[in-house]
């Protein structure tokens, strides 16, 4: 019998092939909670902890603290309460402060290598509104190139910029 792809055979573990990696960075940690409470935050490079969801109360000071060591801010977390821990797994982020405020959460935008596109808060926008976000994705990509940013806190964001 044949293998189909479509029934999941050519999963991970099945072809050898490693899964690709969620996290840069895990531990565990005791902390209270109830069962299956899950917490979000981002960790600034000054130290500051973001709560972006979870319950209320919920102190993400000693999550951080477990992963000291493992990862440098800024990077993105997510902490998931098991029956007797809670699991951690942080990725790594690029935080850039935009000068001037582009006036807008959300960003997107694009350089085909003519056409400078810009939608801001899921509209589309003047290109010039991003312009410290242009100037830090041409300054990395010499072609086309897609560039996010997300705000995280006064005109502090969370950038992505990937070659196209």
């Amino acid at each position: 019998m044949p293998l189909d792809p479509g029934r999941g055979w050519l999963a991970s573990g099945i072809t050898g092939l490693a899964r690709q990696r969620e996290w840069d960075a895990v531990a565990t940690v005791e902390a209270p909670g109830e069962p299956g409470a899950e917490v979000e935050f981002v960790a600034l490079p000054d130290g500051h902890l973001l709560v972006e969801d979870g319950p209320a109360g919920v102190d993400v000071a000693p999550f951080a603290a477990a992963l000291e060591g493992a990862i440098e801010a800024p990077y993105r977390a997510v902490a998931h309460r098991r029956p007797e821990l809670w699991a951690v797994g942080a990725v790594s982020i690029e935080a850039a402060r935009l000068d001037p405020d582009p006036g807008a959460d959300e960003l997107e935008l694009t350089w085909d290598g003519d056409v400078l596109g810009l939608t801001a808060d899921g509209v589309p926008a003047d290109p010039t509104r991003a312009s410290a976000l242009e100037g830090l994705a041409a300054a990395r990509e010499s072609g086309a190139y897609a560039a996010q940013a997300n705000r995280l806190e006064g005109n502090l964001f969370e950038i992505l910029i990937l070659p196209l």
